[in-house]
This record gives C-alpha cells, sequence and structure tokens, in this order.
C-alpha cells in the first residue's frame, strides 16, 4: 500500500478534533453541491452526487447537513465553484496532486503555489505529475466484512480490477468510468463501504527518509488545511518503522 493510503488510514483511525471534523464536513458539503448543481438533485439519477452523498455518510455527515448542500445547489445567487487541478513536486520529488472547488481561481492558485514554495516544493504545470497516477474507483470495507477470498470473489463478481486486503480492512479498486455500478453491486453482497470515491492512484512510488517524510506531510497538512483544497495525493513510499516514527 501506497504511504499516502496508509498516512490517510492512521489519521482516520486517530481520529479527527472538531475544527479539523468541521473542516471536512464543509469540504464534504461543497461537493455535494457541486455535483448536484452539474446535474440532477436526486441522488438515484446523478452517480457523481449519489456517490458525494455516500463519502458524506461514511464520514457521519448528519442527514440534514447533507440536505442543506444539495438545497443550497438549487438556490439561485449561491457560490459558483470552479473545480482546478494542481500539480506538483513536494520534498524528496514527491510527486503531488492537489484537488480544488473554488470561487476565486486566483486566490487559490497564489495559496497552492505560496504553500509549495514554502515547504520545499514546486508547483507544475498542468500533467507534470498526473501521468504517473492513474484515476480510478476505491472503495473500502472493514476486515470484519469478511476474509481476503470472500471480498475477492464479490470484487471480481462487481467488476473490480484490483484488491489489497490486510488487517486494517479491503481496498478494491475499479475503473473510474464503473465505479457507481460496481459500489452498487459490492453494496448487495457486502452491505454499505466505507467509503467510495475516485482517487488519483500512484503508477510510481518515490521512497522517503524520515526526514523527506516529515517535510512532506507538512506541505500535505497545510494544502488540507485550506478550505479550497478538496484533497491532496501523493506518490510517497514509506517503511513501517518511518511511519511509526512519524
Amino acid at each position: 500500500m501506497a504511504g499516502h493510503s496508509k498516512w490517510a488510514n492512521i489519521q482516520h483511525r486517530k481520529g479527527r478534533q472538531d475544527a479539523a471534523r468541521s473542516k471536512l464536513f464543509s469540504k464534504l458539503a461543497k461537493e455535494i453541491t457541486v455535483a448536484a448543481k452539474m446535474g440532477d438533485p436526486d441522488p438515484d439519477k446523478n452517480p457523481r452526487l449519489r456517490l458525494a452523498v455516500k463519502e458524506a455518510k461514511s464520514n457521519s455527515v448528519p442527514k440534514d447537513v447533507i440536505q442543506r448542500a444539495i438545497d443550497k445547489s438549487q438556490a439561485a445567487g449561491g457560490e459558483d465553484y470552479k473545480e482546478i487541478r494542481y500539480e506538483g513536486y513536494g520534498p524528496g520529488g514527491v510527486a503531488v496532486i492537489v484537488e480544488a472547488m473554488t470561487d476565486n481561481l486566483n486566490r487559490t492558485a497564489s495559496t497552492v503555489r505560496s504553500t509549495f514554495g514554502k515547504h520545499g516544493g514546486n508547483l507544475g504545470e498542468t500533467g507534470s505529475v498526473s501521468f504517473m497516477f492513474d484515476r480510478t474507483g476505491e472503495i473500502t470495507y472493514p476486515a470484519e466484512v469478511g476474509d481476503e477470498d470472500t471480498v475477492m470473489m464479490a470484487a471480481i463478481e462487481a467488476g473490480a480490477t484490483d484488491v489489497e486486503s490486510s488487517e486494517d480492512g479491503h481496498i478494491i479498486y475499479c475503473a473510474d468510468t464503473d465505479l457507481n455500478d460496481v459500489a452498487n453491486a459490492l453494496e448487495a453482497e457486502l452491505g454499505e463501504s466505507e467509503s467510495t470515491k475516485l482517487i488519483w492512484k500512484p503508477s510510481t512510488t518515490t521512497e522517503l527518509d524520515l526526514e523527506g517524510a516529515q517535510k512532506l506531510m507538512k506541505l500535505i497538512e497545510v494544502l488540507e488545511d485550506d478550505d479550497d483544497i478538496q484533497r491532496v495525493t501523493a506518490n510517497f513510499e514509506v517503511s513501517d518503522e518511518i511511519l511509526e516514527a512519524l
């Protein structure tokens, strides 16, 4: 499993402080609003909205917050969010993809560029690092949903392309265009997933030592703390010893 995935799992297990939880809810609500505004406000008729709502529920976002986000998409005069992707290199030459939703492109671009510069990275052009990643659907289940063989068979039947199983749980991958169908098939077989979303899955990784990992973690944390940034992905790999030291 790539270092970034491990780090995300550790953050999740540690839990989130109230402020961080509120920020997460806000970002998930923004995704719901944008998805509903771009398509139908009914999740059953809008695959992207359905996935956004599913991800929000898996993070314990209250139903009323989800409904307000959908209602907001239909209100006149609301914010007009633009989706934009930034790419660059972090400490140690690690490839970093930053996905943002913003109502002010100049503000967001300036913040991202400055953050990369202050934390040992360099912002590049669009496409400068994304060739090192695959756009992939990711569905996660807890370990107790079944053993590796059970989950593997269910994933194959559902049309998934790969499964990673460990004591932390099961991560199922599929083609990005198949995510909604695969998620529905798995839900019928295994029940509700912990998470269902589109990700940038590294096709190649960069090994980091402790110092490099610490610098990269700081860059990712500062980026993720910005309200305009939806998610950050990096293609780093670290040993279990370094992960423990972090």
